[in-house]
């Protein structure tokens, strides 16, 4: 099983490259998307969640109000650690239970937005880094996201430098063109990446 790292800093495409490696047959574990499984309506971490926030932290459908959960968190590091100590053991669960389905062979892509943030790239056989200017990643959270430019900057502001994530990358991905141009370099990132897979 060769373990691939994704990331890239928002705007970036790092789900499009994700996407369109889970075409052509990696398995593909999506962080955020787990984070987001393991709070659902009707699971403990959810009802964990409630223990630890209040109702308040709810949709008067009982599904979580993440904006509302955010505001308290992102404002006390204590309270945001008391999230994290629910959701990342439930996270990490789900990523074991994955990986354990996945062929021996398998190429298994983890998608992971703050790899560098959180200095997990040792965790991986090879680290792939999505990367674009910042002016570009702008301009796309802008057009495809609908978000102001001051919104924007302040995400990519929140997250690692450019040069942090390109400090960790195995292979870098350069996303500035269209995705014509991002096929073709998914594509010969996948055969090395099979490659290797067959070197063991």
């Amino acid at each position: 099983m060769l373990k691939i790292g994704l990331t890239g800093g928002i705007g970036s495409g790092k789900s499009e490259v994700s996407k369109r490696l889970a075409a052509r047959g990696a398995v593909v574990i999506d962080a955020d998307k787990i984070a987001r499984e393991v709070v659902e309506p009707g699971t403990p971490g959810l009802a964990r969640v409630v223990a630890t926030f209040g109702e308040e932290v709810l949709h008067p459908d009982g599904s979580l109000n993440r904006e509302k959960l955010g505001a308290i968190v992102f404002a006390d590091p204590d309270r945001l650690a008391a999230l994290n100590a629910i959701v990342h053991p439930l996270v990490g669960e789900r990523v074991a239970d994955l990986q354990s389905q996945a062929d021996a062979d398998a190429i298994v892509v983890y998608d992971v937005p703050l790899l560098a943030e959180n200095r997990l790239a040792p965790m991986y056989d090879v680290v792939i880094v999505v990367d674009a200017a910042d002016e570009v990643r702008i301009a796309r959270l802008a057009e495809h996201r609908g978000m102001p430019e001051q919104d924007a900057k302040a995400r990519i502001a929140a997250q690692a430098t450019r040069q942090e994530r390109l400090a960790v990358a195995d292979i870098v991905i350069d996303n500035e063109g269209d995705l014509d141009d991002l096929e073709a370099k998914v594509s010969q990132v996948w055969d090395a990446l099979v490659t290797r897979s067959w070197r063991g």
